[in-house]
């Protein structure tokens, strides 16, 4: 039987539009019409009741490094990334990279491994990895340790490559001590490349940007302030405009500097969690603390929140309109990854990756791949 999504806004065409009908049939949407328009009769369907609020596409987190209980980051099991996948998709994650920061080769290959032996087992909200690291500017190491942080050699990345199987799908580096081969390599793979921990000048970040580098990581993170006499990474970023993450808690970037990445960069900046779990064990031994994360030193290493508080602190805290804070979390990760055409958004055809948000912007209910 099909299902009829009746009495909500849904989100659609990059707007948020009232009395439309979506209908689903066979875990994909099968049509999107006006209500006096659909001459189906609705006895035939089993009617979901939006009750007035909001119908949006899954979100899509391109950074984090686990959920509760499953540090994937720090032990990059299938049980972590398998709970990982399980948790997201209840919070309303349509599509994840699991990611992976500066850490010795043996972890580094235990996440490739896994991420293989993990993908016949996926639901399909696993998208790949994101690599973090090791190739960053030790000047901007944050809470990266600096004795792993290392310049990419060619051999090495064409051993990961060949290793991964296209697993790998998003590396943050600093492009400013790598070698041009090596980001040719990666590009060249389908690697999405990401400035990030990174010192670059004006000039550098001029160079790579738009060009083998096509997104920056966590805007205003490791990397270099804002100067008058010396503009660096950041004004490079505004100008050049690639696609930019930034982490929506009011602790890695405080709510008024989101508004000003968000004028400046427009529809290419989107949201990440950069999330984190409690960690007793390994490199990084993560302690919550109320709202974000440290390190045993006091070093802020990651965020607390789920990528629809996020999008809820860009409505409320920043004031994005709500059809860009949306778009923030799905249709433009989708863009970075080059998966715009089966992700991030509501069209006729796509798989029924659903949200249902009342008008405060809770989440009412899921379907991932329609679980109706």
């Amino acid at each position: 039987m099909k299902t009829s999504f009746i009495n909500g806004t849904v989100l659609f065409e990059n707007k948020f539009q009232n009395n439309l009908i979506v209908i689903v049939s066979n875990n994909r949407i099968d049509s999107i019409s006006r209500t006096e328009q659909d001459k189906q009769p609705l006895d035939q369907f089993k009617i979901i009741d939006l009750e007035g609020g909001y119908l949006v596409p899954g979100l899509i987190d391109l950074q984090l490094y686990g959920t509760e209980g499953n540090f994937f980051g720090g032990e990059p099991s299938i049980q972590n990334l398998e709970g990982m996948e399980n948790t997201l998709i209840k919070q309303g994650i349509c599509g994840f990279l699991a990611t992976i920061a500066t850490n010795i080769d043996d972890i580094i290959l235990k996440a490739i491994e896994t991420a293989k032996a993990f993908r016949s087992k996926s639901k399909g909200a696993f998208l790949g990895l994101h690599l973090e690291g090791p190739f960053l500017n030790p000047k901007k190491k944050e809470a990266h340790p600096e004795s792993l942080i290392r310049k990419a050699q060619l051999k090495e990345i064409e051993h990961w490559l060949e290793l991964a199987n296209g697993e790998i799908k998003m590396m943050t580096i600093a492009p400013e001590l790598q070698d041009a081969e090596v980001l040719k390599l990666l590009k060249d793979h389908h690697v999405t490349l990401s400035v990030g921990h990174s010192n670059a000048s004006y000039q550098e970040a001029n160079d790579f940007l738009n060009n083998y580098v096509t997104t920056a990581t966590h805007l205003f993170n490791a990397m270099p302030s804002l100067h008058h006499r010396d503009p660096g990474l950041i004004l490079s970023i505004f100008e050049k405009k690639p696609f930019v993450s930034i982490i929506p808690d009011g602790i890695h970037v405080s709510y008024p500097m989101i508004a000003l990445a968000k004028r400046e960069l427009g529809k290419k900046l989107f949201i990440i969690t950069d999330a984190v779990t409690s960690s007793t064990t390994g490199i990084y031994k993560h302690q919550k603390k109320i709202n974000h994360y440290e390190t045993p030193d006091g070093i802020l290493s990651g965020s607390a929140i789920t990528l629809l508080e996020g999008v809820k602190n860009c409505i409320k805290n920043v004031g994005i309109e709500p059809t860009e804070a949306f778009a923030m979390a799905s249709q433009i990760p989708a863009e970075v990854i080059s998966l715009e055409n089966k992700l991030g958004s509501i069209a006729v055809g796509r798989k029924a990756n659903l949200l249902w948000v009342d008008k405060n912007f809770e989440l009412k209910k899921v379907w991932f791949t329609f679980t109706e």
